[in-house]
């Protein structure tokens, strides 16, 4: 098989078009539009006789790869070398029409039986929507290319990271998680506000709802896992909770027991940061059986409670002890409702500070630390 070139616009070394089209056997050329309009030295010429594809399908969607296939009829097929496929990231109509917007991805492929995978992590971000269409093409012996008309435009969106994607994060997460610390309760900052309509309108209950969409695009629990924020992180030389929060003055402490034994699985959610050098690691506690364990199960991977490098529960002469990573913040997510009266609601002595605020926060795409081969 001839290797894959590159057009020279592409073609430094070392670069990710270079390795990811290597291993494709895909190689980048300037290629007409999907409105049929032909760069000037591009060397493509239409002939008629090539085969439209139509009828395009795409199977096998992960977050960074997808299978397309599609019809087309047997005529001059025989005549078929490449296949160029035009993808392109859907429109936003919410973006900021100032920003400088996405290159389009041509690539050319050799015709190889369908259905074809495309890969490439430089290209393909997880839980995006995208555009393709399709052309057949015949490469001259003077290196020029025949095409068909283009395809009909089709729309698909990517997926969530996977089980392995998210285990590699737990990797790098566990890398840097430190030494344990002990802890003794969970505990939720606030407003006033927030406590008074709890009580008045839930119960007395906390209850859950849908996770935002901070941390990694991927991340399969943002924007569906349903449940209750907690921190647990201490302070080194005071052994509790700090006095200072982002998220309000008033805290809701419940004792560790409470909400993390036995009863309760332990899965990784996430790993990030925030342009920061602090990093932060998602973890969710599910009671056993209910429906967040069961959500979890099948997206996330799981912890052993009494051994992990970010938050255990072991049993010492008969009492629980709890640890927390010393390195990282801890966010857990409990999937269930929380009634107030297993614990106390207080106001805080020290500052908001919102500066540290999570909410909807994005992951920086250029750190090392926390970032994995696949789109952010």
């Amino acid at each position: 098989m001839e290797p894959p070139r590159l057009a020279p616009a592409m073609s430094g070394p070392g670069s990710p078009c270079e390795e990811v089209l290597k291993n494709l056997s895909l190689e980048a050329i300037q290629l007409c539009d999907t409105d049929g309009n032909k760069s000037q030295d591009s060397g493509i010429a239409e002939m008629e006789e090539l085969p439209v594809p139509h009828n395009i399908k795409i199977s096998n969607i992960t977050c960074d790869s997808f299978k397309i296939s599609w019809d087309m009829d047997s005529k001059s097929k025989d005549r078929i070398t490449h296949y160029f496929i035009d993808l392109n990231k859907k429109e936003n109509k919410n973006s900021n029409k100032f920003k400088h917007k996405d290159v389009p991805t041509k690539l050319v492929a050799k015709a190889v039986p369908l259905p074809m995978t495309v890969r490439g992590h430089w290209f393909l971000s997880p839980r995006t929507e995208y555009t393709v269409a399709v052309q057949t093409a015949s490469k001259q012996v003077d290196g020029d290319y025949v095409v068909s008309e283009w395809s009909e435009i089709i729309e698909f969106c990517t997926a969530d990271y996977s089980k392995v994607h998210l285990t590699q994060l737990l990797e790098k997460a566990e890398v840097i998680a430190g030494r344990m610390l002990k802890l003794s309760v969970f505990y939720r900052n606030q407003h006033k506000e927030y406590f008074d309509y709890t009580r008045e309108h839930h119960g007395n209950a906390l209850q859950p709802s849908v996770k935002d969409n901070s941390g990694s695009h991927g991340s399969p629990i943002s924007g569906k896992l349903e449940g209750i924020f907690f921190s647990c992180n201490t302070e080194f030389n005071t052994g509790k909770p700090p006095q200072d929060s982002p998220y309000g003055r008033y805290r809701f402490e419940i004792a560790a027991e409470k909400l993390f034994n036995p009863n309760t699985n332990l899965y990784f959610g996430d790993f990030y940061c925030m342009y920061t050098a602090y990093h932060y690691v998602i973890l969710v506690i599910a009671p056993v059986g209910s429906p967040g364990d069961e959500f979890c199960k099948q997206r996330l991977p799981q912890l052993n409670i009494k051994d992990n490098k970010f938050l255990t529960c072991d049993e010492e002469d008969g009492v629980m002890v709890y640890h927390h990573a010393q390195d990282v913040i801890l966010e857990v997510i409990y999937t269930d409702p929380v009634d107030l009266s297993l614990g106390t609601v207080a106001e805080i002595t020290g500052h908001q500070l919102m500066s540290l605020s999570t909410a909807n926060a994005k992951k920086d795409p250029s750190c090392k630390t926390c970032n994995i081969s696949v789109g952010r």
